[in-house]
């Protein structure tokens, strides 16, 4: 039993100089501090501010009419009246609205031909040409949206103007040009704000990121100049592993507990981002997640040898991290295998769970899976970094007694 007890005060004060000694090492390393403080910060204001305004308006266009009628020139002016594009240009000629288009002026071209109006209110089908920049897929739906939008209604006034005209009434030619009636509802994101479905993904994929390369900078530290043996204490040949873990990972637990608290607290609430979830469920779960990521961070800092390589290696990971969270495209359209690897991030089970508790409103057993392989990226990750740190103490006495 005293044997145990030493044991027990020995882990804590072994715990204890690891904490202190992890604390002075952050507050003393601007870098360190960059990365672990500032950055989840600076990134999360950053990206906020760029997509501040949710949704993209006033794309520019070009109208060629060829028509130059009344009615063609009420339909250049409805092109005007949606918010989502305007006529910055009514070029002479295709040959002219082609150069304006290459030129970046205008990111769509709509061709009026010179019988439009005849056939509009002949009983023939009249064509109108759409031409629209689909290299940027977010420019392309606002205005291939806006475009087909406005001449699907003027389609449907001519159609009722021509209806009453052969004597129906209102609610027959009402019924006739619009035999169905939808109500749209957008769930979660009303104002289809591009920020408020983007920013969750993005601050959680920064939160392991920035945490990889910050631990992954400390313990390159830790490495360089024999930490290990430094801080082993007096009547010990060598440091325990258990006491580095977790005294590592509790330091790291308070800063992102900070940071996290202001980021998914106040910030969210200054950017207005959608906060459906029950505070306590948020709280669980992204303390969940931070732990995973911290399991993470040291197993992997074990691997190096200098701080610097933490940065070569791991800064190039973020797109792929980001990608494989399934923002830029559903993580179900992966191929098997890359969905399969996807799962070794704490992100990809992060931002599913978050989206899902944050902005839909979800409830913890919902999203139990995510919560369930977060704990066992936790063992996993947690156990590897227990072998990694073993590991490097064990080599950094070989290299002392050499």
């Amino acid at each position: 039993m005293n044997r145990f007890k030493k044991q027990i005060a020995s882990y804590w004060q072994q715990t204890g100089t690891v904490i202190r000694n992890e604390f002075r090492t952050i507050f003393t390393d601007g870098g360190v501090m960059l990365i672990l403080i500032f950055a989840l910060l600076i990134y999360a204001t950053v990206y906020s501010l760029a997509y501040g305004t949710q949704v993209l308006r006033n794309v520019p266009i070009g109208v060629v009419d060829e028509c130059r009628t009344p009615t063609s020139r009420s339909l250049v002016e409805a092109f005007n009246s949606g918010p989502n594009t305007y006529v910055a240009y009514e070029p002479g000629s295709m040959e002219e609205a082609r150069q304006l288009f290459y030129n970046r002026e205008i990111y769509g071209v709509v061709y009026i031909p010179s019988n439009y109006e005849r056939n509009l209110y002949g009983g023939e089908q009249a064509d109108v040409a759409i031409y629209c920049d689909a290299s940027y897929f977010l420019m392309y739906r606002q205005t291939f949206q806006e475009l087909v939008t406005t001449i699907g209604n003027t389609g449907a006034m001519v159609e009722f103007q021509r209806l009453i005209a052969k004597g129906a009434n209102l609610p027959q030619a009402q019924a006739t040009v619009q035999p169905v009636i939808y109500q749209s509802h957008n769930l979660f994101n009303p104002y289809l704000g591009y920020g408020t479905f983007v920013m969750p993904a993005i601050i959680m994929v920064i939160i392991q990121q920035t945490m990889l390369i910050g631990i992954g900078m400390i313990g390159g530290t830790w490495r360089e100049f024999g930490l290990y043996r430094k801080l082993c204490p007096p009547g010990r040949r060598q440091m325990s592993t258990l006491p580095i873990v977790l005294g590592r990972g509790l330091i790291y637990a308070i800063i992102y507990a900070v940071t996290c608290t202001y980021i998914f607290g106040l910030h969210y609430r200054l950017f207005h981002f959608p906060m459906n979830g029950a505070p306590w469920a948020v709280f669980i779960f992204i303390s969940i997640y931070v732990v995973a990521c911290i399991a993470m961070g040291i197993a992997v800092s074990t691997l190096f040898r200098y701080r610097e390589n933490s940065l070569l290696l791991l800064l190039w990971t973020s797109i792929p991290v980001l990608m494989l969270s399934g923002v830029s495209f559903p993580r179900e359209g992966f191929p098997e295998w890359l969905y399969a690897f996807g799962k070794i991030f704490p992100s990809s089970h992060g931002v599913n769970g978050f989206i899902r508790l944050q902005t839909m409103g979800a409830t913890l057993p919902e999203v139990f899976a995510e919560i369930k392989w977060l704990i066992v990226l936790t063992v996993v990750y947690g156990g590897l970094a227990c072998i990694g740190t073993h590991q490097a103490i064990r080599q950094e006495q070989r290299e002392r007694n050499r």
